[in-house]
């Protein structure tokens, strides 16, 4: 999996390090955004990655029974699929439950007030 990647631990020590807490916090921006992609509506996101390697039958045969809209629908209902799967695993690598965030953002709260 691509992640900023480090050993699982609890969060609820307050002492955690600098280095553990940046990456975390960094791996909690890329989720909240994650989640910010996913929610129903109209996508407004400048950044495009090109290109994407999907099967060529796919693209064939979606080509010429549904035409060219349907296959850039297909294309990012695919996307949107898998990055929810994705962003789901990090979530558990990182965090590994909701309590660990909980905590994780009241240890935010604190350092923010210091």
């Amino acid at each position: 999996m691509y992640a900023i990647r480090f050993k699982k631990q609890s969060i609820v020590a307050k002492n955690m390090d600098n280095e553990e807490y940046k990456r975390k916090y960094i791996n909690l921006r890329i989720l909240k955004n994650i989640q910010e992609y996913l929610k129903p509506g109209e996508k407004n996101t400048p950044t495009s990655v090109y290109p994407i390697k999907v099967p060529d039958e796919l693209l064939y045969q979606v080509l010429k029974y549904q035409g060219p809209v349907v296959i850039d629908q297909l294309i990012h209902h695919i996307f949107e699929l898998g990055l929810a799967s994705w962003s789901e695993r990090l979530f558990e690598d990182i965090f590994g439950s909701s309590k660990n965030l909980e905590d994780f953002l009241e240890l935010i709260k604190e350092r923010n007030k210091e």
